[in-house]
């Protein structure tokens, strides 16, 4: 088995653990983690399905809290499947949090008002979702899940539920060009933070500032011009 082989089979195992992001939440970054999930080649996007939420959040903020809190999921229901993706593969995850202040959790009726007055609906893998208006079969912009174990809500016991945080993540691509997506996803989650008066942190637990901010634009606008459609009329050499 050839060093390439190994290094796709390893980067499938080590991206089906978590989903996105929140794989780096809890973690040190003396480790190299809590980074950006690096760009892929299309080979190695395509030969990756995207990780369901499941049992994968349990290193998101230390196993003592996790199983402190944790919750189990609701059993017998069919799952909605308002907010899945139409596609499983994808290419890039960008993150955020709202967490609570120090000393303080976020309870589960709290957050289901924020996310309503945030726009956002309860659906697949119970968590939640911004969808694109008119077109909810087109998948979600992005989504909202506990970071928790399992990163699901049980609404049988939302009034129970008390978490330190909440994860945005958008997963390109999106149904709307990258930029436009966190250009939906940031303000919803300014908007959830002030709602549960939280704090929105990056994908380090850093406050988002402006730099930060600026410096995903940027990395979107990129995003985007790479995976643009050609021009009409025109086509590749190759």
């Amino acid at each position: 088995m050839s060093d390439m082989t190994l290094l796709r089979i390893g980067i499938a195992v080590a991206m089906s653990l978590l989903l996105g992001a929140i794989i780096f939440f809890g973690r040190s970054r003396k480790d190299g983690q809590g980074r950006r999930v690096p760009r892929e080649s299309a080979r190695d996007a395509a030969d990756r399905a995207e990780p369901s939420l499941g049992e994968q959040l349990a290193d998101s903020w230390g196993d003592a809290e996790v199983e402190q809190e944790e919750l189990p999921l609701a059993t017998g229901a069919p799952q909605s499947e308002l907010g899945r993706r139409p596609g499983e593969q994808f290419d890039r995850i960008i993150s955020l949090y709202v967490a609570a202040k120090a000393g303080n959790k976020l309870r589960g009726s709290d957050i289901v008002v924020a996310a309503e007055k945030a726009g956002l609906t309860f659906g697949y893998m119970d968590v939640f979702h911004r969808l694109v208006d008119g077109r909810p079969e087109a998948g979600p912009i992005f989504s909202v899940a506990n970071i928790i174990k399992p990163g699901s809500f049980d609404m049988a016991r939302i009034a129970e539920v008390e978490t330190p945080a909440i994860a945005f993540f958008l997963t390109l691509p999106a149904p709307l060009p990258a930029l436009n997506a966190w250009e939906t996803m940031e303000p919803a989650a300014q908007r959830m933070a002030d709602l549960l008066d939280g704090v929105v942190l990056d994908e380090e637990r850093s406050a988002l500032g402006r730099q930060r901010i600026q410096h995903i634009r940027d990395e979107l606008r990129a995003y985007d011009r790479q995976n643009a459609a050609p021009p009409l009329g025109k086509t590749s050499r190759w």
